[in-house]
């Protein structure tokens, strides 16, 4: 477990780094300090604002889980549809175990025997 987590944080420090060597060198006029580390990982060095935080951590309408983060390298978790997930997950759980389960019985009484 230590070792996937120093893997985890290794990759974490690449992707910052390059998401910086990529917007230091291009031309001073051409950097956006925001785009995707080698086509994937997304980053974003921008100040960030209350629109893009509410569409990243709080975008009810949308159905994606993971969007690009407000500040720094990789991705946001877009809570209500996180829940939403979770909850589908979890009913659809609760149905194939009521079903595995089968019909209760209903206890008899014996003091009437």
């Amino acid at each position: 477990m230590k070792d996937l987590y120093r893997l985890a944080r290794t990759l974490v420090w690449l992707a910052f780094f390059g998401a910086l060597y990529q917007e230091l060198k291009k031309p001073d006029a051409e950097r956006t300090w925001h785009g995707k580390v080698a086509g994937v990982v997304p980053y974003d060095f921008r100040v960030p604002t209350y629109d893009r935080l509410r569409e990243a951590y709080w975008n009810p309408d949308s159905d994606e889980i993971f969007s690009e983060r407000v500040f720094g390298v990789g991705w946001a978790v877009n809570i209500p549809a996180a829940a939403r997930k979770v909850a589908a997950l979890v009913d659809q759980y609760a149905d194939a175990s009521r079903s595995l389960r089968g019909p209760k019985k209903r206890a008899s009484s014996r003091g009437s025997e």
